[in-house]
């Protein structure tokens, strides 16, 4: 058995990891993305295939080298927080149905974070989403599972009904070997886009992607869009994809839906009276980011 203080290291800071909730977690060494990773990347944004996303051409030495987002980082810590809470869709991606995962893994990374401080000492910082580090490459780095066709993260034998975090350490631990799956020749996720924005290359033309219309695109909708019933985001190539088929459900209570929002959304489309505000109904989740007028204009182009 490897008793090297880097594997001890590992050990601990996975526990923290996992006794926040984590379903999976993974260590890789903090340095730079590889080559082949940043020319995908800058080939997208020169395709202009990132729609009006101006964010995703901002920070690009940054998201080259996450070593620059904590001085004297040597460890990437991934994380994996389980989401799977069944519920009717009512139009929205099913992350966004409880509370805001940005909130709740930057709270639960956040303690372990403290705990790693406290065991290991060195400095850590917390990135969830909002900060510019390729969250997907670092899990597939660290041993989590791989990237779909879907541009979704994927773990074996569980699915991609996954949130991702990160945490970066200034301390030294055992990396994980990187997950060499691919999704081979299926397709199944290219063929069930009822827009046609993936391709079997694994790029995706987010201009034409429904969760991109639906939440990113700010001002009037194409002539002719039609949005196949999708308010806030799109669960259809998650659906479509075959390691969804046993998706183990979360254990994590914040994940569960809203009473409160899915209420809301059966009086958007009919069902009932509306019991409160939008604002009442949304407050707590991810469509907090989403003004009423969207969610109205998303509306109105439902059949």
């Amino acid at each position: 058995m490897n008793s090297s203080p880097s594997a001890e290291a590992a050990r601990l800071i996975k526990e923290a990891v996992m006794a926040e909730g984590a379903y999976a977690a993974g260590i890789a060494r903090a340095e730079a993305v590889d080559a082949e990773a940043v020319e995908i990347y800058d080939r997208w944004i020169a395709d202009r295939r990132h729609g009006s996303m101006a964010f995703a051409e901002r920070y690009r030495e940054i998201r080259q080298d996450p070593r620059l987002l904590l001085d004297g980082a040597r460890t990437i810590v991934s994380a994996a927080f389980n989401y799977h809470h069944l519920s009717p869709d009512l139009g929205v991606a099913e992350y966004a149905r409880g509370a805001d995962y940005h909130i709740v893994l930057r709270d639960r990374l956040g303690r372990a974070a403290a705990a790693i401080e406290a065991a290991l000492g060195g400095a850590t910082r917390v990135c969830v989403d909002s900060a510019p580090i390729r969250e997907r490459y670092w899990a597939r780095r660290a041993g989590l599972g791989f990237i779909g066709i879907n541009n979704h993260f994927i773990i074996p034998g569980a699915g991609s009904h996954f949130v991702l975090g990160e945490i970066l350490w200034t301390g030294e631990a055992r990396p994980d070997s990187p997950c060499a799956l691919t999704c081979g020749e299926c397709m199944a996720c290219v063929e069930k886009c009822p827009v046609s924005a993936l391709r079997p290359d694994g790029s995706c033309d987010t201009s034409r992607c429904l969760s991109y219309l639906t939440i990113e695109h700010s001002g009037d909708l194409p002539a002719g869009t039609d949005l196949h019933g999708r308010l806030f985001g799109c669960d259809i190539c998650l659906k479509a994809c075959p390691h969804n088929a046993t998706a183990p459900l979360s254990k994590i209570d914040e994940f569960s839906p809203s009473p409160t929002l899915s209420s809301y959304l059966a009086a958007l489309r009919g069902d009932t009276t509306a019991p409160v505000s939008f604002r009442a109904a949304t407050r707590g989740t991810a469509l907090t980011r989403l003004p009423l007028h969207r969610l109205l204009r998303n509306h109105s182009r439902q059949d």
